[in-house]
């Protein structure tokens, strides 16, 4: 019998790996076996073919079967029906050339005896991701925003897709291709106090709390709603009251939902039906799943074993018995996708290059719909996240599910396909969380210390091949964030297949700790100051953030002395470039004269704010994804700081039109 470790290395799963200090770690065999049982794949010993092919070339393709010779075979390829089919014999297969696609090619093979069959996912790729069409500028800017924080006179105290609309039309003015956005996943809107854009309930759909309630013609208004005094007091917040807006907002969609039933017109009616057709078999799985949740009040592992997994012949019954009450959950996100859609029907119009620029989360909360929805293809009995490092030297664990290689592979790759349309389908362009993922990722079993995990090895030019293929359908651009330590060459694997990298000012410095000069940045890069995981440009200048963590009893990370050393070391850099203070206008400045095609700026930087976004290693100690801008979005344009900065990239030949 092969041992563990045998078996682990033909599925993919690295039975020993180096972490952060460059030490050697074997993996524990118990948390080998439990990563195996997961996988639930068979062993790729036995196949004629591997689990997928990918075809790069327009020639015909030959395959050489496995184990089997001199007897004769038929294939099929499957794509919504039979598209193509032949014959041979074996071990060689012949395929025809064909058209971008992910199919299923199913191979049979005649044995003396009897049968025997095989499916294979086969992905076509001729090109690479979308670059940006012809008339977009070699070099773009953008703003990035905390949608939620937006403050407006006529928003619910929390920032919503009217607002949006707003900002897409002051990027325009300002000459920047598009607004950046931290995911708009949904959340678990009755627990939303767990306001992490990146520990999404579902990535498929919209988080609920983006919707203008106001702009829905069955809500009738404020006072009528009984909610004028409630809305008055979240408009007057500092900090977004998650729980305040989700129950406002909660019972005014409501209020909405049920007038669209009673009285919504035609075109209305004819609309959301449109919509729920399109949304098929997931939107009506997500509605049930989010009744089942509310009626249960449990992880849906401790639901009655009928609706533990998500079947459709069981969920359509109580589609007919409680279709009011899930019709509620699907008028929602038709408003939300109405909202956002119009959102990006703007951006077209006012001719921006680039439109909305989307977060895509690294993975998906255990107990929300996609774990439940797609339990073959995501691992929900574990963790991603990271092993020990100088930073965390216990090891990192997310809290997040991801995805299943071998599901993934067995299915054509379709819940990951389904991620991406889900945001490309109103953005200009995307990031995707922790890129590395698509190559490995480090799982954490359910009980187990975070740093007793281990790596598992993904089909990575796959991956990026299904990744190439939305990119170019949806005519949307790709950047990874690929920060810190990566494998050899994997930078440049993305860079063959049209995948952006992602560059920060903070961290491109060299070990002697010199900010490296606008040259060293590539071209085919998202470039920006910091991120929203660590200090804002202010925050970091006047030593905040270290006082923070101080005052928290965390590690800084960073002495006093470093920080002094820092930004002796971004005024050197600046001063040779030609910038002689050493403020974010000269940052914002020196960051528009790289190469790179898109620079982000934020706006927590532009009006210089000093407390960060997320405070990593924190919840409840620090009001992370709360806090609300100081300045109004009806005064926004008359901040000297934002006409500054869009006067800056103008000068650096990065507004559009030019």
């Amino acid at each position: 019998m092969d041992s563990i470790f045998e078996r682990a290395a033909r599925c993919g799963v690295e039975t020993e790996y180096r972490d952060g200090f460059g030490n050697l770690r074997a993996v524990d065999p118990k948390v080998l076996a439990r990563i195996l049982d997961a996988l639930a794949t068979g062993d790729a010993a036995d196949r004629m073919l591997p689990r997928t092919i990918l075809v790069r070339g327009s020639a015909d393709q030959s395959l050489r079967l496995a184990g089997i010779e001199g007897q004769p075979l038929r294939w099929q390829i499957i794509a919504d029906g039979k598209i193509a089919e032949g014959g041979g014999t074996s071990p060689l297969l012949t395929l025809p050339a064909m058209q971008n696609g992910v199919f299923l090619l199913r191979v049979t093979i005649s044995c003396p005896g009897g049968h025997r069959s095989e499916d294979v996912c086969l992905i076509i790729c001729h090109g690479r991701a979308y670059q940006g069409g012809q008339t977009a500028p070699a070099r773009m800017w953008a703003l990035a925003v905390q949608l939620y924080g937006v403050r407006s006179l006529r928003n619910w105290g929390h920032g919503d897709f009217t607002d949006l609309a707003a900002l897409v039309d002051l990027a325009a003015d300002l000459g920047a291709a598009g607004i950046g956005l931290n995911p708009l996943h949904a959340l678990f809107d009755d627990r939303a106090a767990d306001a992490s854009p990146y520990a999404p309930n579902s990535r498929l759909f919209l988080n609920p709390l983006y919707i203008d309630v106001e702009a829905v013609p069955e809500f009738p208004g404020l006072k009528a709603a009984g909610l004028q005094e409630e809305i008055d007091r979240l408009r007057g917040q500092n900090s977004v009251d998650y729980e305040g807006v989700a129950n406002a907002k909660t019972g005014a969609l409501k209020l909405a939902y049920e007038a669209f039933l009673r009285q919504g017109t035609k075109e209305r009616q004819h609309a959301f039906a449109r919509f729920r057709d399109g949304g098929g078999s997931p939107l009506a799985r997500f509605a049930c799943f989010e009744w089942l949740r509310r009626k249960f009040g449990h992880p849906w592992w401790e639901w009655p074993p009928a609706w533990r997994r998500a079947e459709d012949e069981s969920l359509a019954r109580i589609g007919q018995t409680e279709a009011e009450a899930i019709g509620l959950f699907e008028f929602v996100q038709w408003l939300a996708h109405d909202q956002l859609d119009r959102c990006r029907a703007k951006a077209q119009e006012r001719k921006l290059p680039l439109g909305l620029y989307l977060d895509i989360a690294v993975g998906v909360r255990t107990d929300g719909f996609d774990a439940w929805c797609d339990q073959d293809a995501v691992l929900s009995g574990m963790a991603v996240g990271a092993p020990p490092d100088a930073l965390n030297t216990a090891g990192q664990n997310w809290g997040l599910a991801g995805f299943n290689p071998a599901g993934l592979e067995e299915r054509q790759f379709e819940a990951f396909r389904r991620m991406l349309r889900a945001s490309m389908r109103y953005a200009g362009a995307i990031r995707l969380d922790h890129v590395l993922g698509l190559k490995r990722l480090y799982l954490i079993p359910h009980g187990v210390q975070a740093s007793q995990g281990a790596y598992v090895r993904f089909p990575f030019e796959a991956m990026l091949a299904v990744t190439a293929l939305s990119s170019m359908e949806y005519k949307c651009i790709v950047a990874g964030e690929d920060l810190g330590t990566v494998p050899e060459n994997f930078r440049e694997t993305l860079a063959e297949w049209g995948i952006w990298t992602y560059q920060v000012m903070l961290f491109e410095r060299s070990a002697s700790g010199a900010f490296l000069p606008v040259e060293s940045y590539r071209e085919n890069a998202l470039v920006s100051f910091g991120t929203h995981d660590v200090a804002t440009f202010a925050g970091w200048r006047d030593h905040h953030d270290l006082a923070i963590k101080q005052a928290l009893g965390m590690d800084a990370g960073e002495t006093g002395e470093q920080r002094h050393s820092a930004l002796e070391a971004l005024r050197r850099a600046l001063q040779q470039h030609g910038l002689e203070s050493a403020d974010f206008t000269s940052v914002a400045r020196y960051l528009a004269d790289t190469r790179s095609r898109l620079l982000v700026i934020s706006m927590e930087d532009i009006l210089g704010l000093a407390d960060q976004v997320n405070l990593p290693g924190t919840t409840h100690e620090h009001p992370n994804w709360r806090r609300r801008l100081p300045v109004a979005l009806e005064d926004l344009k008359n901040q000297p700081a934002l006409s500054a900065t869009a006067d800056i990239m103008r000068s650096a030949g990065r507004s559009y039109p030019a």
